[in-house]
């Protein structure tokens, strides 16, 4: 990975890294090395492959013009005919409306702090599954660490201070071997001395089995998904004429976002992503006749 991310500085211009530049050599590395190109073969190929959104975006100047400009022709063969943007990103942004910004975030979240409305505003999307997450857990920021991310061993002993001078003694006790219908599994425990239960969904256990169908690279218009990941937006339907290099769905993993391009123009035959789908890497994302 080391060596993936010196190649891909060097592709993009030996750019200055701060975030959030560094994420995008970073994002390029790690594409780098899932699909194992090499620096030779990121420029053979730049007209037909799948870069991550962050590159992308680079390219076309979305954080600004590097120093000694950007690197062709690389840039070029990317964007092909994107658009580019000229000048500082920002001084073409509408005015924001914080007053808007904040109502609108309020509605939804009522508890929002003016901490959150600059949240938003710099990351919507973000700031929206946060909020979310708080608001569905609770204080889960007063969680040890390995608490949180991997829960409590059954008989293990922890302390939860949520508030000064308000502590919480938890205790775990049992796990119910036997799921409920809706694959969920009863976990007793005390709570300072009381005795509680809970049900908790088993992800393990009530997951099924999906054999999503593999691309034939033989295929030319079947489309497979570049790396393994989330689809987050789908952004074409069966019927749909594109050009070769639009846009078709967006994956996201390991904060990365990639947007899977057409390689061929023509049709859209068939989807095979669906929004929340996860995707390995080369299962079918669409086909194109």
């Amino acid at each position: 990975v080391k060596k993936a991310y010196r190649e891909a500085n060097l592709l993009l211009g030996d750019i200055i890294k701060v975030t959030p530049s560094s994420k995008v050599v970073g994002d390029l590395a790690q594409f780098m090395v899932q699909n194992n190109l090499k620096s030779e073969d990121v420029l053979e190929k730049a007209e037909d492959l799948s870069f991550p959104k962050s590159v992308v975006e680079f390219l076309q100047g979305a954080i600004g013009e590097p120093y000694q400009g950007f690197p062709e022709p690389l840039r070029s063969k990317v964007l092909k005919d994107m658009p580019r943007i000229k000048g500082r990103p920002g001084a073409s942004l509408a005015p924001l409306d914080f007053d808007k910004l904040k109502k609108d975030l309020q509605e939804k979240h009522p508890r929002a702090t003016d901490r959150d409305v600059m949240s938003s505003a710099l990351y919507p999307q973000v700031t929206d599954e946060y909020l979310t997450f708080k608001e569905t857990y609770g204080p889960v920021d007063k969680l040890d660490t390995r608490i949180f991310l991997v829960g409590p061993k059954v008989g293990e002993e922890f302390e939860v201070t949520i508030e000064k001078g308000k502590t919480l003694a938890i205790k775990t006790l049992a796990m119910a071997e036997d799921l409920t219908p809706n694959g969920e599994r009863e976990i007793f425990f005390e709570m300072n001395g009381q005795l509680r239960s809970v049900f908790i969904r088993d992800k393990e256990a009530s997951k099924e089995i999906h054999l999503h169908p593999k691309v034939d690279k033989s295929a030319k218009g079947q489309v497979g998904s570049p790396m393994r990941g989330t689809v987050i937006e789908v952004k074409v339907k069966v019927g749909d004429t594109v050009e070769k290099g639009a846009a078709l769905v967006v994956l996201s993993a390991m904060k990365m976002e990639m947007v899977v391009q057409a390689p061929i123009a023509g049709k859209v035959k068939s989807i095979d992503a669906l929004v929340g789908m996860k995707l390995e890497g080369d299962d079918l994302v669409a086909t194109i006749e």
